[in-house]
């Protein structure tokens, strides 16, 4: 992938002392592009798609619904409307014959209350299985929306039934809008939205969906149980609020449907965002006209092999995604002598909301011990993750060099750049050998005396390379924690090593480096809630396979310790969790009692 250069109006002026060595690399025949400064009000390199379908539905739902609603309420235009619907009712009731009314009677039986229950239920279950919970959130909320907007709709117009016809069945169900096109169409749109794939497939389904919707109109047309346009109305409002929900709050290209184990944290890399990752690196990062942190991206050029003409970013790929789970991680091949890898982060609203969600949840646990703060924006996130790899790699500690961070999408997406480390595999993908232990152990002590903490040590964020161990995502990072916090970092280490080792190996390394009070009050610190999913999981393992408690087994070899207490009760912590599930409470009965009123269950 190349990069066009940029047009005379907007080159940046060159410094003057940069024209010696410009001048020097023009005359070996070297093309030298100028950094390109995005002027103020150009659109950004990705910018959000115009959904056409939303704005049409919004509109002409919206149009529909109201129309129908002063043609209901106002006399001229009810009796007009009236006039018209009684004229085609009439029609129908010419047209009605013994052969044809048992199927239209049947195909009634579309908006019954038992083919939504089946329906929905199904919907319920497959999310469920697939734990696509925003989906399932999100078409629940359209489901309720519908019956309830319908619901007060014909408390408000209250329209008669059907009288200049004989009516077949029970009109029990009447009213304008209709109920039962109402309810089979926003579940036949949600199903569609949450089921159904973004392919040929899904248009197909909502194309067999509005000829079930026309179907079940057109017979309760012929049966007269409801009026054309309380059928009309009806499908247009369904179809309307289910395009909404879910294009707005769950758009296909951050949440797909797939049946495949796939984190949400994952973004796609399809042609519009690869081409904008690709020119926001190449003009950020690697050209070299850019002179924001000489220093630094000199030494990354000098490391990839292309210092002297500047790089060429040329592919980009998902790495790693079975061990991220708050990002999505790349890796860059960059044109050099040899070529290079980059190794990139890319941070995007969503891992924002997520980060918030996990910090709140984080704050109610460990309560007053954690200083759990949520990130503004994405800029942040991804600004502070940067910032704490500077502080671990200026102390020293072995983490991947940082390159500075890239912005694809302005307070949306965001990329950090890294070193990549080649030949570098998970820690519990190798052979922890005893200078493997040792290293892994200093680096602990390392953080302790450099006044920091990974907050976050797990098999995942820990790479091996020959005998050096190395410290990745550093997002939860910490300058000047606290003493417990360091307390546990180093507990979690010595679990982790224990894991394909034993506890009496380990403990013999970390005396080297720590004070047996110090390991005896780590071990005291840890409890289930301090230990990350990863490696409690590979505790439960290793406990499964040969019987091993490996935190008593470390207990009967340090000096004892009463249990530290970690829980931390405030005022703050006790509203947050009232908050929370006091809200959570209220709308699962709120919604509940709302979808049993629209006939869910």
């Amino acid at each position: 992938m190349s990069r066009e250069p940029a047009t005379d109006h907007y080159r940046s002026t060159p410094s003057l002392r940069n024209v010696g060595e410009r001048t020097r690399l023009r005359v070996a025949g070297i093309t030298v592009l100028e950094r390109r400064r995005r002027p103020s009000g150009e659109p950004p390199a990705l910018p959000r798609d115009v959904d056409r379908t939303l704005i049409f539905w919004l509109v002409f739902g919206g149009t529909v619904a109201a129309l129908g609603v002063l043609a209901a309420l106002y006399d001229g235009a009810a009796d007009f409307w009236g006039n018209a619907d009684d004229v085609i009712l009439e029609w129908f009731e010419g047209i009605r014959s013994e052969a044809v009314t048992p199927s239209m009677e049947a195909l009634d039986a579309l908006g019954s209350e038992w083919t939504n229950r089946v329906l929905r239920w199904g919907m319920v279950v497959i999310l469920a299985v697939y734990v696509r919970w925003r989906q399932l959130l999100v078409g629940l909320a359209a489901i309720f929306t519908v019956g309830f907007v319908v619901e007060r709709i014909a408390m408000e117009v209250a329209r008669a039934q059907p009288s200049t016809v004989e009516i077949i069945g029970s009109p029990q169900a009447f009213q304008h809008p209709s109920l039962p096109v109402a309810a089979l169409t926003i579940t036949l749109v949600v199903a569609g939205y949450a089921l159904v794939p973004k392919s040929r497939l899904r248009n197909w389904w909502f194309a067999a969906s509005a000829i079930v919707v026309a179907l079940l109109g057109l017979a309760r047309a012929y049966l007269a149980l409801d009026h054309p346009t309380d059928v009309v109305v009806a499908a247009v409002l369904g179809v309307a609020v289910g395009v909404a929900a879910f294009r707005l709050f769950v758009p296909a290209a951050v949440f797909p449907v797939t049946y495949q184990r796939r984190r949400t944290a994952h973004l796609d890399l399809r042609d519009v965002r690869r081409a904008a990752i690709h020119d926001a690196v190449q003009e950020q990062l690697l050209d070299t006209e850019s002179r924001q942190n000489v220093a630094l991206r000199q030494a990354m050029r000098r490391q990839l092999g292309c210092e002297l003409v500047g790089c060429d970013l040329v592919d980009l790929e998902h790495y790693g995604l079975d061990r991220s789970a708050g990002s999505t991680p790349l890796r860059m091949r960059v044109a050099g002598n040899p070529d290079a890898y980059l190794f990139a982060k890319l941070y995007a609203i969503n891992h924002l909301r997520s980060d918030r969600w996990y910090k709140a949840a984080r704050s109610m646990i460990y309560g007053a011990l954690e200083d759990e703060v949520p990130f503004g924006s994405v800029r942040r996130l991804v600004e502070y993750e940067d910032y704490m790899l500077r502080v671990m790699h200026d102390a020293g500690l072995a983490v991947p060099q940082p390159y500075g961070f890239v912005e694809v999408i302005p307070r949306r997406e965001y990329l950090l750049v890294t070193e990549f480390i080649d030949d570098a595999r998970e820690i519990s993908d190798v052979d922890i050998t005893e200078p493997i232990i040792h290293n892994a152990l200093a680096v602990i002590r390392h953080m302790w005396d450099a006044g920091l903490a990974h907050r976050d040590i797990k098999p995942a964020n820990l790479l091996v390379r020959g005998d050096e161990v190395y410290l990745i995502d550093v997002a939860f990072a910490m300058v000047r924690p606290t003493p417990w916090r360091q307390a546990v970092d180093l507990a979690n280490m010595m679990l982790l090593l224990a894991v394909q080792t034993d506890a009496e190996t380990v403990y013999e390394h970390a005396v080297q480096h720590f004070d047996p009070l110090d390991i005896a009050e780590a071990l005291a610190a840890t409890r289930g809630v301090t230990v990350p999913r990863q490696l409690r999981d590979a505790l439960h393992e290793r406990r499964r396979r040969d019987g091993r408690d490996l935190l008593a087994d470390f207990k009967q070899l340090a000096p004892d310790r009463q249990p530290i207490r970690i829980q931390r009760w405030s005022a703050r912590r006790l509203a947050t969790a009232a908050l929370v599930l006091g809200g959570g409470a209220g709308f699962s009965l709120l919604l509940f009692d709302n979808l049993r009123g629209a006939n869910f269950f």
